[in-house]
C-alpha cells in the first residue's frame, strides 16, 4: 500500500531546483493534477544533503537531481522523518545508496530516458566547436579580429569515432557521427547494439578503440567498474593528438591524468560537460568568486579544452519528458504503491 495519503495535498519537496524546474515541473504537474488536491511542490535550490534534510520535515517525497546526496546518513534521516519516496529527475543513480534506501524502506524512482537527441547533439556541438575553434573565433570577432591564424581544424569526413558505451544517446551520437558526418565508427561495450552495428560501428576492445580513433567520445554509465576507465593508461593508449569528448558521468575520466596528457601534448583536445568534483560548481554562477576546484581551474587554462556545465540535456523537449516522468513516477507510486519507473539494489 502506498505511504501516500489521500485526503490532503501532498509535499514534495525539490531539491537543487532552478526556475526551469519550476516551470515544466508545474505544468506536468497541473496536467495530471489540474484540481491541484493530490500534490504540492515546494522547492528549494540548495543541494539535498544532510545539512538540508530537516527542510524535508513534513514532507512524502523529495525530488533530486545529479549532484544531490542520497547516501545512507541522509536516506537514513529522510525515513526518520517518516519518507518514503525519493524522485530522481535524471537517469543516473550512482548518487544513490540503494542497499540503504532498500533496508529503510523507500522507493527510488529515476528518469530511465528523457531525450538522446538532446544530449547527442549537445555532443556533437562540443566536438565541433572544439575542432574548429568556434569558441575562439567568436571571441575575437566580437574584438574585431578576424584573423584566422590559431583557429586550423581537420575535416571530420574520414576519421575514425570511437565510441566507449553504445546505449541510447551514443546510438544517436553514431547516427549524426556516421552517416551524417561520414566517419568510421568503432565501439566497445559489453552489450553490443544491433542498431550501432547497423550504422556501420564496428564493435573492438577498449584497448583498439582508443588506439585507432582520432575521436573517442564516452557515454557509459558511471560504476565501479567505469570510475576512472579513462585514466593515465587509457589516455596513454589513445592516438596522439586525438580529441576526447565526455557527456556520460565526470568520474569516468581521471580529470588529473587528463591535465598531464593535455601538457604533454599528446592528447589532442578534451571537451567536457561533466566533471567528477561538478556538484561544487555546477548549476551555479560563480563569476563573481574565484574558482576553488584547482583542478578544473587548470583545465580552463588550455586552449585546447572546451567547457559546459551539464548542459547536455537542456532543451525543452528533454525537460519536458522529464518533469512527465517524474510526475507519473509520483502518481504511480500514490495509486500502486510502486513508482513507475523503479531503482533497486542488484
Amino acid at each position: 500500500m502506498s505511504s501516500l495519503q489521500a485526503s490532503a495535498p501532498n509535499r514534495v519537496l525539490v531539491y537543487s531546483a532552478r526556475p526551469y524546474d519550476r516551470e515544466f515541473l508545474e505544468r506536468a504537474r497541473l496536467a495530471a493534477d489540474p484540481q491541484e488536491q493530490r500534490w504540492r511542490f515546494d522547492y528549494l535550490e540548495a543541494r539535498l544533503e544532510l545539512a538540508t534534510v530537516s527542510a524535508a520535515a513534513g514532507a512524502q517525497a523529495v525530488c533530486g537531481f545529479v549532484n544531490d546526496r542520497l547516501d545512507a546518513p541522509v536516506l537514513e534521516a529522510l525515513a526518520a522523518q517518516g519518507l518514503r519516496l525519493v524522485l530522481l529527475r535524471c537517469a543516473g543513480y550512482n548518487q544513490v545508496d540503494l542497499d540503504a534506501a532498500a533496508r529503510l524502506g523507500l522507493a527510488v524512482a529515476r528518469v530511465p530516458e528523457y531525450s538522446p537527441h538532446a544530449v547527442a547533439e549537445h555532443t556533437a556541438a562540443l566536438l565541433l566547436s572544439l575542432n574548429r575553434k568556434i569558441h575562439r573565433a567568436h571571441a575575437r570577432v566580437r574584438e574585431g579580429n578576424f584573423a584566422l591564424d590559431g583557429l586550423l581544424g581537420f575535416d571530420l569526413h574520414g576519421r575514425t569515432v570511437g565510441l566507449v558505451g553504445t546505449g541510447k544517446i551514443a546510438r544517436c551520437f553514431a547516427r549524426i557521427m556516421g552517416p551524417g558526418f561520414g566517419c568510421t565508427l568503432l565501439g566497445s561495450d559489453p552489450q553490443p547494439s544491433p542498431e550501432c552495428e547497423a550504422l556501420g560501428l564496428r564493435y573492438v576492445a577498449l584497448e583498439e578503440l582508443l588506439a585507432r580513433s582520432d575521436i573517442v567520445s564516452l557515454h557509459c554509465p558511471l560504476t565501479p567498474q567505469t570510475r576512472h576507465l579513462i585514466d593515465a593508461a587509457a589516455l596513454a593508449r589513445m592516438k596522439p593528438g586525438a580529441v576526447l569528448l565526455n557527456t556520460s558521468r565526470g568520474a569516468v575520466l581521471d580529470a588529473r591524468a587528463a591535465i598531464a596528457a593535455l601538457k604533454s601534448g599528446h592528447l589532442g583536445g578534451l571537451a567536457l560537460d561533466v566533471y567528477e568534483e561538478e556538484g561544487d560548481c555546477f548549476f551555479r554562477d560563480l563569476s563573481g568568486e574565484a574558482l576553488q576546484d584547482d583542478v578544473l581551474a587548470r583545465l580552463l587554462t588550455f586552449p585546447n579544452v572546451l567547457i559546459t556545465g551539464h548542459q547536455g540535456f537542456f532543451t525543452a523537449e528533454a525537460l519536458s519528458a522529464i518533469a512527465a516522468t517524474t510526475v507519473e513516477n509520483l502518481s504511480s507510486f500514490e495509486l500502486q504503491g510502486q513508482p513507475r519507473h523503479a531503482v533497486q539494489a542488484a
